[in-house]
């Protein structure tokens, strides 16, 4: 009888190369590893080999990053979403597009368990979960850290090393950085270690090695850069010029937004699960996108249209990072950001100074700024009567009168 299979995202570190041993041990299973590459770099190099080593029957690593730059930032970016104010949710995007990807190996696999790492404390685990829920309910999924048993197995650190040192698989078995990190093509997070103290500086000279994809501020260059975008319905298809595809346009956005400090955050956020939680965030390429996405719509997008997505901004950004990409509602919203940026075409020109993304102008085809009837000389078209704002103004004004009549009367 054939051994039953379960698909492991799996990224290398100390948690998911246990975790594949323990599962291939537990269930008698066979694990086929899978990792996407969706920009993690160096982090990538001898996954394969480490997971054929740990036990995995069949790896996966697979190249995801046209498609995450593509169908996952593109479409989150034309909302102009930003949870909480700061956070433009790298690492929430990313996990549908890991969750899809694991479904469809599972499918051609013929797994029917799909596994991850994911503690029981944070996001992730519903990320992950509720996108297999909507794409394949019948794949259960295992989230071992949610079981007694391999927590009791596992209660700490050392332990995990020791295991790993009685099994021979080939972690490196020293101290902990004083943080985690989470790595792709948008962004790369910083958080627990250190960074739970809340009053701790990673922006201090000591903590200048911890930031991987951005310079410091104020060691960025002395001289600020210009740059051009150009976009079509919403999304950024050239730079300075050159048409480039979504996946070239963010390397070359984290290039530049890098070079110049760009794109840091530091925040403490509303986990889904009930905690606060604190996160240091490197943006460099999202940043500089989102500001000129919004410098690009302020000319283009009809005011009421722009209110009606803006009103729907944080139900969005909140559907993301909860882990709702694939929901009927997150789908719908999605609908009617596309209609809103129809007309989001044309060039925004940016200044990239010592962590700042500066608007320098913006232009379009289709822009609704005319400058005849804005002028606050003589209107030579005659668009505008001045005489009618008396009339505006006071139907406008009549219910806050009525309101203060009502007040002064009750107070005599």
């Amino acid at each position: 009888m054939a051994k039953e299979k379960i698909v492991l995202a799996y990224s290398g570190g100390l948690d998911t190369s246990i975790i594949l041993k323990w599962l291939k041990e537990t269930y008698d299973a066979e694990i086929i590893a899978f990792t996407a590459d969706i920009g993690q770099k160096e982090e990538l190099d001898g996954l394969e080999e480490k997971a054929l080593a740990t036990g995995a029957s069949k790896v996966y690593i697979d190249d995801l990053q046209a498609e995450f730059a593509s169908d996952f930032i593109y479409p989150m970016f034309q909302s102009g979403a930003l949870y909480e104010g700061q956070y433009l949710l790298g690492t929430s995007i990313a996990r549908p597009l890991i969750a899809k990807r694991m479904v469809e190996i599972a499918r051609a696999e013929g797994a029917t368990m799909i596994a991850h790492g994911a503690t029981g404390k944070g996001n992730d685990q519903v990320r992950f979960e509720l996108g297999v829920a909507a794409l394949a309910p019948d794949i259960k999924v295992v989230a071992p850290w949610r079981l007694d048993t391999f927590r009791d197995t596992f209660p700490g650190r050392a332990e995990m090393i020791a295991y790993a040192e009685k099994h021979g698989i080939p972690v490196t078995a020293s101290a902990a950085k004083p943080y985690s990190t989470d790595r792709n093509l948008l962004h790369i997070s910083y958080e627990s270690g250190v960074l739970e103290d809340p009053w701790f500086d990673p922006s201090a000279p000591e903590n200048k090695e911890m930031f991987l994809l951005s310079a410091d501020p104020q060691d960025a260059p002395d001289e600020p850069e210009m740059l051009e975008i150009e976009f079509e319905k919403g999304n950024a298809i050239a730079l300075n010029g050159e048409k480039l595809s979504p996946l070239q346009v963010m390397d070359k956005l984290n290039e530049l937004g890098g070079k110049h400090g760009i794109g840091r955050v530091d925040m403490v956020e509303n986990r889904f699960v009930g905690m606060k939680s604190r996160g240091v965030y490197e943006t460099p390429g999202g940043t500089i996108l989102f500001t000129a996405h919004r410098k690009m719509e302020s000319l283009t997008m009809d005011r009421e249209v722009m209110n009606l997505r803006d009103s729907l901004l944080t139900r969005y950004s909140t559907l993301v990072y909860n882990g709702f990409w694939f929901a009927p509602e997150r789908l719908a919203l999605q609908a009617l950001v596309t209609e809103s940026q129809k007309n989001v075409s044309g060039t925004v020109r940016v200044k990239l100074y010592k962590g700042n993304v500066i608007g320098a102008g913006v232009k379009s085809p289709v822009s609704l700024y005319n400058p005849d009837i804005a002028t606050m000389e003589a209107d030579p078209s005659q668009a505008y009567d001045q005489n009618d704002a008396t009339g505006f103004i006071s139907l406008n004004a009549l219910r806050l009168k009525v309101g203060k009549g009502v007040e002064q009367n009750q107070s005599k």
